[in-house]
């Protein structure tokens, strides 16, 4: 997913959290998607896909198999490596049979205009848009938007957070993360939680319309791996936020990775799916 060129994101985490993506993402908006696509399908009949931020390719290994039709993937990120796994790793086949193939396209999605999108059906992104700025997805939407493409994004950190049992540290926790996830990084503003909103709302300036649906994770004692990684990263980036809290943030990461190694932790982490559906130019939304 490092597709601005502002973080890594090893393959073994994202592979970690494939199984809860995957589980998480909502169902609901596929059939308004599909109705779309089936209307505007491109000829010979098949869909065009721009896969924004494809990491090592879990949203295609999730979507390409529930969409009918022969289908071509684009698969845009920064990183070879990622890249090179994602190509590897897509389905060859879509939810009625039809052919899928993918090739890879490095480079920066933010940089993304309505041309480059020129014949493309759709573009998707998984937990990308929290690392982008409001002039980024404002960018995204008019690209969007300028092409007539409809926009899946899914998994966006939605700033809300539930551990249980509880623990009285919990929120000034979840607050730092949250900050953390807001921060400037090299000059750029990240929006964090603050993703979704802003970006449906660039949509909607667009007349769009748009669909959001929730996509939580729910980890219980058969996630204890990704918990534990996710629980490491989550503390850690509160106490780089909030260094003041290193000492109380250090024994609460304690208490809580052995709540997790003894299965007696749950774990909800609140995201959200938007689905844009701009107008097609020089007529409705198709």
């Amino acid at each position: 997913m490092n597709a601005v060129g502002t973080a890594r994101f090893a393959p073994q985490w994202l592979r970690l959290r494939e199984a809860a993506d995957a589980t998480a993402r909502s169902p609901e908006l596929l059939g308004p998607l599909a109705a779309r696509l089936a209307r505007e399908r491109r000829p010979p009949g098949r869909t065009f896909v721009c896969d924004a931020g494809c990491g090592t390719g879990s949203m295609g290994r999730w979507l390409a198999g529930r969409l009918p039709g022969p289908q071509h993937w684009y698969l845009h990120d920064h990183d070879p490596g990622l890249l090179g796994l994602a190509v590897a790793g897509m389905p060859r086949v879509s939810a009625d049979g039809g052919p899928v193939t993918a090739v890879a396209r490095p480079g920066d999605i933010t940089r993304l205009r309505a041309a480059d999108l020129a014949g493309t059906s759709l573009v998707t992104a998984s937990a990308l848009l929290d690392l982008l700025t409001a002039e980024e997805v404002d960018g995204l939407a008019a690209a969007c938007c300028g092409a007539g493409c409809p926009a899946l994004l899914t998994l966006s950190v939605a700033g809300r957070v539930g551990l249980f049992p509880a623990d009285p540290l919990d929120g000034e926790i979840a607050a730092a993360f949250d900050d953390h996830q807001r921060r400037v990084v090299r000059g750029r503003r990240l929006l964090g939680p603050d993703a979704a909103d802003v970006t449906a709302r660039a949509f909607r300036r667009r007349g769009a319309e748009v669909l959001v649906r929730p996509s939580p994770w729910r980890l219980g004692a058969s996630h204890r791996a990704l918990t534990a990684e996710w629980l490491t990263g989550w503390v850690g980036a509160a106490r780089e936020q909030r260094p003041d809290l290193a000492g109380r943030a250090d024994a609460y990461l304690r208490r809580r990775l052995e709540a997790c190694a003894t299965g007696g932790l749950r774990v909800v982490v609140h995201h959200v799916d938007l689905l844009a559906l701009p107008a097609v130019p020089g007529g409705g939304r198709g």
